[in-house]
């Protein structure tokens, strides 16, 4: 129901909760695929090295931390859309912002819709994983089914079976 990202380990008896909005559908889709991904900044620093990756045929799981400020995180997934096999990526999970990185919901739109790369790949937003409380484990290296719509939208990890 709420979410937090304030010093938690500081003070347990005031904690400034936030109400969570849930997932954010900011394009519609059906999309599975071996998930990849991290912090953006991080994940980018592996660009041109042999430890990049193969991002074809992935959902991409991306977040980033407070210091992220809106023209930031366009730069830097800007960077990950020109990587070789992004061409493929087959759907975009980001993780819930940090309040101090003041990247709002509509920020966050215009940055996806001046993409012309992502018009055709689902993408979902403001989801449990990163710099903020509580977060999933995102299992890298998995497998997963994701369903994007107006009304309703799912992530499910897959067996390996």
């Amino acid at each position: 129901d709420n979410w937090t990202d304030d010093e938690w380990w500081m003070d347990q008896e005031n904690r400034a909760l936030i109400k969570n909005e849930g997932y954010w559908t900011i394009n519609e889709g059906e999309a599975e695929g071996k998930i990849l991904g991290g912090n953006l900044g991080t994940f980018n620093l592996l660009h041109g090295t042999q430890y990049m990756p193969d991002i074809s045929d992935s959902v991409l799981f991306i977040e980033d931390d407070s210091e992220s400020q809106t023209v930031h995180f366009d730069r830097q997934l800007q960077a990950l859309i020109h990587q070789p096999g992004f061409d493929s990526v087959r759907g975009l999970v980001i993780g819930r912002f940090q309040k101090e990185s003041q990247i709002q919901r509509d920020d966050l739109e215009d940055i996806i819709r001046t993409k012309k790369e992502l018009d055709k790949i689902p993408v979902i937003a403001n989801v449990d994983f990163g710099h903020t409380e509580p977060k999933i484990t995102i299992p890298i290296g998995g497998q997963v089914y994701i369903k994007a719509l107006s009304d309703s939208t799912k992530i499910s990890f897959k067996n390996r079976n």
